[in-house]
């Protein structure tokens, strides 16, 4: 196949539909009508030689020739846009957006300010994210960094613990508990707690810890902002597992240190191995250890 400005397009369709899995939603993502979305991928299965795509009523998906091809045009398509930065950068390297997504953002204030004093001109997009849904990008390559808990391992995926964080209980003053400076998980079993959803990497650590020790925790609420559940606590709505880096010693609230099981998490910041990192990019890395190493 000769490249052409075409073939261009059609990968970046044949993503589209390929992520989505149906015409429509992709279509309203390119801001291209269904029709010329759906000439576009039949012109890139004609040269190919190949369908790359089951047709299930409205929906389509990925055949096994559409599943190889498409590892191969993520990694095409990824070489260019990073191409692209490199030289967006020689060009102007004061100026630039930082992508990141992190599982948990109790500490990326303070990271963030301490980035913008050093970098004032470069722009930061931040995503909160499950961790599956941070692999995803990162996989992609379409974010810079991610601050993630727990690490993740992967073939293309750079992995740097950065803190060992502690997890606590935090109780509100008027708790039964709240005198003391450790408990015990086998005394929370008959507790109400308070927590994030379950992909969110404390929440599926403590759940296994707490198997661990006997018992299923009763959440009364579950949610995806985890700095809410310092409010929660202090409205005595219910206890929760709190990181130690995450501690609000404004709030009217106890933290207890957990006894006889390691409940820890460990934080780390990850990057694609491909993915072209900026000087800007690389001072951030060196923000985010050295903030860590203050406060060990």
């Amino acid at each position: 196949m000769e490249c052409t400005r075409l073939e261009l397009l059609q990968l970046r369709y044949f993503l589209a539909v390929a992520r989505s899995e149906h015409v429509t939603a992709a279509a309203q993502s390119l801001h291209v009508t269904q029709s010329s979305l759906s000439k576009t991928i039949q012109r890139l299965e004609d040269d190919l030689g190949v369908l790359l795509f089951d047709r299930v009523g409205r929906k389509l998906q990925l055949n096994e020739f559409g599943r190889r091809f498409l590892r191969r045009a993520e990694r095409a398509l990824f070489e260019l846009e990073q191409g692209k930065q490199e030289l967006s950068d020689l060009s102007d390297p004061d100026h630039g957006t930082l992508e990141l997504a992190v599982t948990s953002a109790s500490v990326l204030p303070d990271i963030l300010r301490k980035y913008r004093r050093k970098r004032p001109n470069i722009q930061f997009h931040v995503q909160m994210l499950t961790t599956q849904e941070m692999i995803m990008l990162l996989e992609r390559g379409e974010v810079d960094y991610c601050l993630s808990s727990p690490p993740v391992q992967g073939d293309d995926i750079e992995c740097q613990i950065v803190y060992i964080d502690p997890i606590l209980v935090a109780v509100p003053e008027g708790h039964r508990l709240a005198d003391r400076s450790s408990v015990s998980l086998s005394e929370l079993k008959d507790e109400w707690f308070v927590g994030v959803k379950i992909g969110y990497g404390t929440r599926d650590l403590m759940d296994n810890v707490c198997k661990s020790a006997g018992f299923v925790p009763h959440y009364v609420y579950e949610g995806d902002e985890p700095a809410r559940l310092i409010n929660l606590v202090e409205a005595e709505i219910g206890i929760a597992f709190i990181p130690s880096t995450a501690r609000n010693e404004r709030a009217q609230i106890r933290y207890l240190q957990i006894e006889g099981h390691e409940a820890v998490r460990k934080i780390a910041l990850l990057w694609h191995k491909s993915r072209y990192l900026s000087p800007a990019s690389l001072d951030f890395r060196e923000i985010v250890v050295e903030y860590f190493e203050d406060i060990l």
